[in-house]
């Protein structure tokens, strides 16, 4: 390599400059490569032709004065391998990825075509070319103004009859209503503080009663104390004398995960079901409160529930089908928009990429938010076509067509799509100084700041004696960008612009407000860059005296910046490549700066609103010079945008942003728990009920401080302290004595036994009950006929119940099964196993639910629980689904099978009802997985929870937010009983269903050596999220029984799970 020395020193100047992006472990070669390898053209081509000559030429300059012979040789052929290696690696992910999104585009043409086929019948002419053009935007190119974008909805009429109660999730990072530690690490930023004000204002809100917002509860020593209180006021309620004591807005820190550890959000994920149950305690006590305040003795239940992030979009998916109430999505930042980014690195491997962020169990999250969300709020029109674009749970273009068909009342065959609607985030401009009656002393005269006669240095804001120290005359019009130094904020080329237009020169000066920086060699290269560039630029146009770009700021120097420019009649410009919102630009125009703006992104909206001034394309140099240049020189436009964005601002204020809100959310399809059948309201179930709220507050330790200085009835309660003389204490103390006081033979027992002769034919068993033992083991044969052993199973685990008579008396059972209910009660009954030992049977995979004993016909049939059907039936398309999954069974690789082949699946309907779709597997092997399936499903826009059971014998498709799971979160719903009361017993393995069984606040079981074979090798496929994900490593409220336990081992083990769960 003599006779290439200007690449040799490339090289070195690569090695100097860039080796720390270069993997330090040595890579295997392969041999074959190695021998027909040119590593002077290999650089000359890959290499040299992709580096910054300026850069490299400079460090090579300082390399080739220093470098030693010898050392040199070893170093560049070690770098050669390295870098060579590298860049196979990087274009072979590159090669991946473009594999990736063609497959995926194939997918999306492929859904989009079966929707047309199939809607085809009633689809005009024009409907037909919105499905299969190409992509549209979502609103019509046409100008509008801003607030008028609600088509036909009712604006929000701040009705102060209304009293909603809205719940709020944001589960990581660290919340509180003060002194928020905004920066203190990724997961405590811009989103903590936005729930938070977004609850003060919706509280403010005429009409609206309570807000809760759900966080996790972290009594941990790495943070301070305050994350470990249970509730949290943030403001009391309106000033109304109508106002009950639980008004205003909350914050409700609910206990899950580790108790004692602060963990990052990417480790919360397997605990999100335990979150899950302690919100729906929370919020079950606090409809009971409302009830009676707000309520006339009827339930208030959430208007809405709102999530925020992936992990709370997850929860409020669950929480809206446990409760059946309108669910709300805001994604603040998505993972698929992330993972594009990281893949297009090229630094790390998609596995790796899941591994660090588990980016693919929040995608899933986010897919299924998408799934169960009436509405999602987006901040700008970019980031709905951009970037929720990408899911497979919406596309632009059948959410248009959709829509259009709901509106004329035509049958969209089971698809539906969220509603996507761009509302800003709002802003407090409290602290901002009304400018408009003062902006007659706008006029540019920066005398008082010049410290004239009668003025003050005091009362010169000092960031203005910083800024004006670099400029000659600072009275001329400051044209103001403020931003990080990243590249993409295209600030070099703010600065070109302004260098090479004169009259722009003569006419104002720059002032760039870059951050904060001590010593430039000590910054992030592509920061230093940026500035580097900059103070060449300076130089190059020698623009000394023209243009500012102070070292420091604090953050409230930001709005004197502001003033500053604003007296001096200046302009502020975002010149960014792609802006995502452009908050910058909302607090410019509040202290009455005209704007020049990026044409990608938020501040299309912001301008649209505000009307403030002028989008540019930020590649174009001249443009951007124009533009200021326009404004600056003609006074009345610039006057005009200055009213415009005073005028207008109040579009960004947070009273607005509600009003939009409520407004958007009143659009929804409001649902809650309706009941054909009426909810006992006895004594005893009075008695019950409150017993059983207080134990769950407890356990959860929710102390719901309605005034701040006294407890209510729900409140977290020390049972020792009952008789301190406290009228709420005594209270509680009378009903406990209640519920405790019958002894046999009493006079009480008497009634109770009256009672438990009458009521079990109108209300089920379980209204009763203390303790369920959900019995969920998924035994079956290799034909997915139910293992005879479970009958053996089955009377081990009634005899471990009734070890102990005094807690057997208040312990029911319920069986959890894939099986219908034909076929279960003929297994029981085979195994000589009454069926109303069970107080309530789960069937068909949480699609059916009965009480025996309870609603029966004449002859003992059972009948469903009336309400269950109407409760789970949200976007249960079933014609559509059953079509869909027919087709794409029977397809593989985008061409349909033969008409000789023998299909995969069959219809199995003796197990199909009319919210179960049951299919026989036919041949295992050709079985598509779950993930595959969900989403091509929702490529289509249909929605369900798709699972295999029965040893991979079955496929069954149930609506989207019923499961097993959910099932036992509509018994707590409908009847009361806890789900912290009960106790579920698992196999080591089961259907695809068997994780969502395993965590949550219930206590679990897992019997070793039951189930000898499952289902979920069907589940995912690869590179999918893991079960770590879903289910904790280790719980103090899941323990196992070995293989052959009897009944003294399976009590034994249900002990130990209840004394260490009461240790938690």
């Amino acid at each position: 390599m003599a006779g290439n020395e200007w690449i040799n020193g490339y090289l070195e100047a690569i090695l100097d400059s860039g080796a720390s992006a270069i993997e330090e472990k040595p890579t295997p070669v392969n041999v074959r490569d190695r021998g027909n390898f040119n590593p002077t053209k290999y650089f000359v081509e890959e290499v040299v032709t992709g580096v910054d000559e300026t850069d490299l030429h400079r460090t090579w300059i300082k390399v080739v004065a220093t470098r030693n012979t010898r050392e040199r040789s070893s170093r560049l052929e070690n770098m050669c391998w390295r870098i060579w290696h590298l860049t196979r690696k990087k274009k072979q992910l590159e090669w991946e990825d473009f594999h990736r999104l063609a497959n995926r585009k194939w997918e999306r043409e492929q859904g989009r075509r079966d929707v047309t086929e199939d809607m085809s019948e009633d689809l005009s002419e024009g409907e037909k070319g919105d499905v299969l053009g190409d992509t549209a935007t979502v609103e019509s190119p046409r100008t509008r103004k801003f607030q008028r974008n609600f088509s036909n909805l009712e604006v929000w009429d701040n009705n102060k009859e209304k009293k909603l109660y809205i719940v709020l999730i944001s589960l990581h990072g660290l919340v509180r209503g003060e002194n928020m530690e905004l920066g203190r690490d990724s997961d405590t930023g811009g989103q903590i503080k936005y729930v938070v004000e977004l609850a003060r204002a919706l509280a403010k809100m005429a009409g609206v009663y309570r807000v809760d917002l759900f966080t996790r509860q972290v009594a941990s020593p790495e943070v301070d104390w305050s994350y470990g209180e249970p509730t949290e006021m943030l403001t009391a309620g309106s000033n109304d004398a109508d106002v009950g004591e639980s008004s205003g807005a909350y914050i409700i820190r609910i206990p899950f995960g580790p108790r004692d550890k602060y963990l990052r959000k990417e480790l919360l994920w397997p605990h999100i079901q335990e979150f899950v149950d302690g919100a729906l305690s929370h919020i079950l006590n606090m409809s009971k409160a409302l009830s009676e305040q707000i309520g006339e003795g009827q339930p208030i239940w959430p208007y809405v529930i709102h999530g925020h992030y992936a992990d709370a979009g997850d929860s409020a998916a669950l929480l809206s089908g446990a409760l059946n109430v309108p669910m709300v999505l805001t994604g603040h930042s998505l993972g698929r928009n992330k993972l594009e980014q990281l893949l297009k690195q090229g630094r790390q491997s998609k596995e790796d990429i899941n591994s660090t962020y588990k980016i693919m169990r929040r995608i899933e999250a986010e897919e299924l938010s998408l799934d169960a969300a009436e509405l999602v709020i987006t901040s700008t029109k970019q980031e709905i076509e951009e970037q929720w674009g990408l899911y497979d749970g919406f596309d632009v273009k059948l959410e248009k067509v959709l829509r259009a068909r709901s509106r004329r009342g035509v049958n969209c065959h089971g698809r539906f799509m969220p509603r996507m609607a761009v509302i800003p985030p709002g802003m407090d401009f409290s602290n901002v100084v009304n400018q408009e009656d003062n902006a007659e002393s706008a006029d540019g005269d920066l005398t008082p700041v010049s410290n004239a006669e009668g003025s003050s240095p005091k009362a010169v804001p000092v960031i203005w004696s910083e800024v004006m120290r670099f400029l000659t005359n600072p009275h001329k019009p400051m044209i103001l960008a403020l931003s990080r130094p990243d590249p993409k904020k295209n600030i070099t080329t703010l600065l070109k612009a302004f260098g090479e237009c004169r009259p722009l020169r003569e006419l104002a000066n720059l002032t760039l407000i870059m951050g904060n920086r001590d010593d430039i060699d000590e910054m992030s290269a592509a920061n230093a860059s940026v500035l580097t560039t900059v103070l060449k630029l300076v130089d190059r146009y020698d623009l000394y005296g023209q243009v500012a770009f102070p070292k420091h700021h604090k953050q409230n120097d930001v709005p004197e910046i502001y003033r500053l420019a604003a007296r001096t009649k200046g302009v502020f410009i975002n010149p960014a490549l792609v802006e995502p919102f452009g908050l910058t630009l909302i607090e410019a125009a509040a202290h009455g700066l005209p704007m020049v703006a990026t044409k990608n992104g938020g501040p299309v909206d912001i301008h649209r609103a505000l009307n403030n001034g002028l989008l540019i394309d930020p590649h174009d140099q001249n443009a951007i010079a124009n533009a200021l240049l326009k404004l600056v020189s003609e006074k009345n436009l610039w006057t005009e945008c200055q009213r415009n964005g005073w005028r207008n601002i109040h579009l960004f204020s947070w009273p607005e942003h509600c009003r939009t809100y409520l407004t958007r959310v009143a659009a929804c399809r409001m649902r809650h728990p309706q009941w054909k059948t009426d909810t006992p309201t006895d004594e005893f179930s009075a008695e019950g009920s409150l017993n059983d709220s207080l134990k769950d507050v407890q356990d959860m330790s929710l102390r719901l401080s309605i005034d701040g200085e006294r407890s209510s009835i729900n409140e977290s309660l020390d049972y020792s302290n009952a008789g301190s003389g406290d009228p709420v204490q005594d209270q509680v103390k009378r009903v406990l004595s209640k519920i405790k006081k019958p002894e046999n033979g009493g006079p009480e027992s008497e009634n109770d036994k009256k009672m438990a002769d009458s009521l079990p034919s109108k209300y089920p068993m379980l209204r009763r009950r203390r303790r369920l033992i959900v019995i969920a083991l998924d035994c079956y044969e290799r034909n997915g006929a139910p293992d005879k052993r479970m009958i053996q199973i089955l009377q081990e685990i009634f005899r471990a119940i009734k070890m102990d008579a005094e807690a057997a008396r208040f312990a029911g059972f319920a069986i959890s099964t894939a099986m219908p209910l034909w076929e279960l009660t003929a297994f029981l009954k085979h195994g000589n196993i009454k069926v109303n030992e069970f107080d309530a049977l789960i069937c068909s995979s949480g699609s059916e639910l009965y009480y025996p004993g309870t609603y029966s016909e004449e002859d003992g049939t059972v009948c469903p629980d009336p309400d269950y059907a109407s409760h789970i039936d949200y976007r249960w398309g079933s014609d559509g689904i059953k079509k869909t999954i027919w087709k794409l069974m029977n397809t593989v690789e985008g061409e349909e099978k033969s008409p000789k082949a023998s299909p995969p699946i069959e219809e199995d309907s003796k197990s199909s009802n009319s919210h179960c779709l049951s299919y026989l597997i036919k041949d295992v092997r050709k079985a598509k997985k779950v993930d595959d399936m969900r989403q091509k499903l929702r490529m289509r826009g249909l929605r369900c929870h798709l699972m295999y059971c029965r040893n991979s014998t079955r496929i069954q498709a149930i609506p989207l937010l019923a499961s097993r799971a959910q099932a036992l979160r509509y018994l707590f719903v409908r009847w009361r009983l806890n789900v912290a009361n009960m106790y579920v017993i698992l196999g080591e393995t089961g259907d695809t269903d068997y994780e969502e069984l395993i965590s949550g606040t219930h206590k679990t079981l897992i019997m070793k050596g039951v189930v000898e074979k499952g289902s979920e090798e069907l589940l995912r496929t690869a590179g999918s999220y893991l079960r770590d994900d879903i289910v904790p490593g280790e719980s103090p409220l899941v323990t196992y029984a070995t293989s052959g336990a009897k009944a003294e081992d399976i009590a034994n083990a249900l002990t130990q799970v209840s004394k260490y769960s009461a240790g938690m």
